[in-house]
């Protein structure tokens, strides 16, 4: 493929040249050399041997800007495909964002609210709080005097970035082709994940909308608090919300010196946290330090008039913009996980890992096992209180990427968020323990799993799916016999893990069959009778629904 016949690149053709120009002087552009185009002799960049290739990487993506920035910090996330070594170093990528002039700021914020500066807002701080990749903060007073911050998107960024996402595109499309050793952190998969994720970013509204879905969430608990947004004051590109009065958590001295409990302040954050990812199903997928504060603000613990311990401290999280969600099966997933770990149940993990993963077709599943097995007892001599999550979750990730099992985003960032919360509270309070806080969450999963309705949800799925097999597996059974007296039968298969599957499904054949004939003895009357009921037929059928049982809870296990 020619790269000139690319539309894409030739409408980016400038910003192309520049993207490949830095990946060229930091050496990391090697890959391109294979394709047939006129820029090989010019992809030879020679690297800096005093810098690791994870710090050239690094140094390539803060020059390359906003979009690049925005995709190593998303990279640093993904441990289990990236690797440790590189995940750590994008961790340090910050935005180093001029602000926009203050005219333009306002010219963006009179656009997108269709009207003046003095009608929408009483005063409006010129002057930017922070600027970051996408937007700037500025300070303002609504005309009801209530003091808000208002979060205005860079005129331009956008289509800034859609161009550089068409160009990722197209590199990660070559080098899926022409490096093997790309091709193992899975470059189209992983940018086309992260272009969904930073247009949902992009979107102001998503993160109103969020701003409201967790203060619903937690309406009932007043030690925590989420800044309210004002939707008549924002729009796509502006978002107006209430300004919260407190100390950053990234500011451990500041919080010392206000008289602040740092160690309820990490255990109250983490819960919060915990609460949004077993509870809720929807949590905020970036607990680092700069995203909490404590507010200048107590919520009494009882009653005022009666002595007993001080006021809770009222917890604030700030940018919402970036979140995951946990539907029924994955949550069903952690809670077998969590249980698992706690018992030291290695083929219950790895059978999750594999479950919710990519496996390739040379999959080794008893190494996995092995492996997962070693880890867990390196951590069976360890005191709860000790126990080190992150380090735990690190070495599951650096498992299943030696294994090259592709995890799903949703999980590696859901592992993410974990670690970054174990972190986070450690800055507060050394002492701080995550695994004693998950310790009840597992506790409450294994109740809920063995509660009378978690049973009878079970069996009902059960019986629906025999309930839709038996429904088509006459006409099923009469094409594949039909296609086999015809002579053109063929059966296609990818090994991955092909073993248990193969075992499950001529087990379900045989029940199956076992039924069907058993219910023909039992209908035809054939002798011996009992009480004018077929034997053959009633034990027939009464092995073959023992076998359906069986194995529909060994698809229950897997699922």
């Amino acid at each position: 493929m020619e790269l000139i016949e690319v539309p894409q690149l030739i409408r980016n053709a400038e910003r192309f040249r520049e993207v490949v120009t830095i990946l060229t002087r930091h050496g990391l552009a090697d890959w391109m050399s294979g394709v047939p185009s006129i820029w090989p002799e010019r992809l030879r960049g020679s690297a800096d041997e005093s810098m690791t290739t994870a710090a050239r990487i690094r140094v390539a993506f803060e020059e390359l800007g906003t979009t690049f920035i925005k995709l190593g910090q998303v990279l640093s996330t993904r441990e289990d495909l990236v690797g440790r070594e590189l995940a750590c170093e994008l961790a340090q990528l910050r935005a180093n964002t001029p602000s926009d002039p203050a005219e333009v700021v306002i010219a963006m914020v009179e656009s997108e609210l269709g009207a003046g500066i003095d009608e929408l807002f009483l005063k409006f701080d010129s002057t930017a709080m922070a600027s970051a990749s996408i937007g700037q903060v500025h300070r303002a007073t609504t005309h009801d005097g209530h003091d808000v911050v208002v979060k205005v998107q860079h005129p331009g960024i956008e289509q800034r970035i859609v161009n550089d996402l068409e160009i990722m595109q197209k590199l990660a499309e070559i080098a899926e082709q022409q490096s093997e050793r790309l091709t193992q952190y899975r470059p189209v998969d992983t940018i086309r994940e992260f272009q969904r994720s930073l247009m949902r970013e992009l979107d102001f509204q998503r993160e109103l909308k969020n701003m409201n879905r967790f203060r619903t969430n937690f309406q009932d608990e007043p030690d925590v608090h989420f800044a309210k947004p004002y939707p008549k004051l924002s729009s796509r590109r502006v978002l107006t919300m209430q300004r919260l009065d407190g100390i950053s958590v990234s500011n451990k001295a500041e919080l010392k010196t206000s008289g602040a409990d740092l160690n309820e302040v990490a255990h109250r954050g983490a819960v919060v946290f915990l609460d949004m990812i077993f509870r809720d199903g929807f949590y905020h997928a970036d607990p680092h330090p700069g995203n909490l504060m404590v507010l200048n603000r107590h919520v009494p613990s009882q009653d005022p008039s009666s002595d007993g311990p001080p006021a809770k401290q009222v917890i604030g999280l700030l940018d919402c913009g970036m979140v995951g969600r946990i539907d029924d099966a994955l949550k069903d997933d952690l809670e077998v996980a969590l249980i698992a770990a706690v018992t030291g149940d290695a083929e219950s993990i790895a059978e999750i890992a594999v479950r919710l993963g990519d496996v390739p077709c040379d999959f080794d599943e008893p190494s996995l096992v092995s492996e997962i097995h070693d880890m867990l007892d390196d951590y069976s001599d360890q005191k709860l209180r000790e126990f080190d999550v992150s380090a735990c979750l690190r070495d599951v990730t650096r498992i299943i990427r030696e294994h090259r099992i592709y995890l799903p985003a949703k999980v590696a960032m859901l592992l993410k968020v974990l670690a970054m919360l174990e972190g986070t509270a450690h800055q507060l309070d050394p002492n701080f323990s995550l695994a004693e806080l998950l310790e009840p969450y597992g506790e409450q999963a294994m109740r809920r799993r063995l509660s009378p309705r978690r049973v009878y949800e079970r069996i009902k799925n059960r019986v629906d799916d025999w309930d839709h097999l038996l429904s088509i597996l006459p006409k099923d059974l009469g094409d594949v016999l039909h296609s086999l007296k015809q002579g053109n039968f063929d059966i296609h298969l990818q090994h991955r893990r092909l073993e248990p599957i193969v075992n499950r499904l001529v087990m379900g054949i045989l029940t199956t069959a076992l039924f069907v004939g058993s219910a023909s003895l039992w209908s035809s009357g054939v002798p011996p009778l009992l009480f004018g009921v077929s034997v053959p037929g009633m034990l027939g059928c009464s092995l073959a629904i023992s076998m359906g049982v069986r194995l529909s809870w060994q698809i229950s296990r897997v699922r």
